[in-house]
């Protein structure tokens, strides 16, 4: 019986030395992914910021068709402004390389909140 307990004293320790390191070393590690996924939102959301004014179509461009056709109407030429459509907006669309960019911009900022995610339910844990 003397031995057995000396065994599982033994065990105990070693066992709480080792649960510590590995306890450290993740809790560092998870820190860090922390640190970097929060830098990589904020510039990540920095830059979807930045694009997203490729998506909609330049307003002004919309005021210019307009005063045109007021132009046209004013000089007397209702056929001609009535065959441009009144709204450009209603023509436009976003590029294909703006949409794939918008898209990777996007999934890029998803995959980096689920690591912050990630690493706060296992820092919880």
């Amino acid at each position: 019986k003397d031995d057995r307990s000396r065994f599982w004293g033994v065990y105990k320790r070693v066992a709480e030395e080792h649960d510590g390191e590995f306890l450290e070393r993740y809790t560092t590690d998870m820190d860090i992914v922390l640190i970097f996924s929060g830098l990589f939102s904020a510039v990540s959301t920095s830059f979807i910021v930045a694009m997203e004014s490729n998506l909609s179509p330049d307003p002004s461009d919309t005021t210019n068709a307009l005063l045109k056709q007021l132009v046209q109407i004013g000089l007397g030429n209702l056929a001609q402004a009535g065959s441009t459509p009144a709204e450009p907006a209603s023509t436009w669309s976003p590029s294909e390389s703006t949409l794939r960019i918008q898209m990777v911009a996007y999934a890029s900022l998803s995959m980096s909140l689920l690591a912050a995610f990630g690493a706060v339910l296992g820092k919880q844990w």
